[in-house]
């Protein structure tokens, strides 16, 4: 699970990530608009957003995201408790509220709550596809009830488009997704990765469930036709 922090206060974001770090793969971001670039990549789980932002607040850029149909689920901190800055902020977009200083089991619950209602993963750690099961926690793979042999990133690949099924992930998301924004890799390492997973997949039936979409991405469908 990915986890975008928007905070421009680098301790209060630090210990947010030494908090979650059993849970989440957090990255930072410390001014509105490189928070509101990250989160445009639409890679994210959860975002936690920050109201009182440099370059741009967090009302701004939550507006953006969701005038862009972006539904990443959106936790607004903010130093204020007035009713009109929730209610701002609900307007906005706003999943959850949650006013500074908060203890960090308050955190943990409330982002805990918000990936559930939002069909994400956390303690539940095996996801399905048809006959397809994916252990989370150790990495471990399993089709018709035999082990499939996954490298790192074909695995991370297929947990990417089990949970976004029937949805066409670019080939930028992926790439920002499994590699990260500053990797020195080639994008073109998404296609290879794609053709050796369906490699895999193959000898099981289930290659022809991914779907290219050429010079955009590929999706992992129900029908495979």
């Amino acid at each position: 699970m990915r986890l975008l922090i928007i905070e421009d206060d680098k301790y209060l974001s630090d210990s947010i990530c030494e908090t979650v770090k059993e849970l989440f793969e957090p990255e930072q971001a410390f001014d509105g608009e490189e928070g509101l670039f990250l989160a445009e990549q639409n890679i994210f789980d959860v975002i936690i957003l920050d109201i009182m932002l440099p370059s741009m607040n967090g009302y701004e850029v939550l507006q953006n995201l969701r005038k862009q149909n972006i539904t990443t689920p959106v936790i607004m901190l903010t130093a204020k408790d007035g009713i009109d800055d929730k209610i701002q902020g609900f307007k906005v977009g706003a999943d959850d509220y949650l006013v500074k200083p908060f203890h960090r089991e308050e955190l943990l619950l409330r982002l805990e709550a918000m990936v559930r209602r939002s069909g994400g993963l956390l303690k539940e750690n095996v996801i399905t596809f048809k006959e397809l099961k994916l252990n989370i926690k150790n990495k471990t793979a399993e089709i018709q009830g035999e082990i499939l042999k996954l490298n790192g990133k074909q695995f991370d690949l297929l947990e990417y488009l089990i949970n976004n099924k029937n949805a066409i992930l670019t080939k930028e998301q992926i790439f920002d997704r499994i590699w990260g924004f500053e990797s020195d890799t080639s994008m073109t390492v998404v296609e290879v990765y794609a053709s050796n997973l369906r490699k895999n997949l193959k000898k099981y039936g289930y290659d022809h469930y991914i779907k290219t979409f050429r010079g955009l991405g590929y999706m992992l469908t129900d029908n495979g036709e």
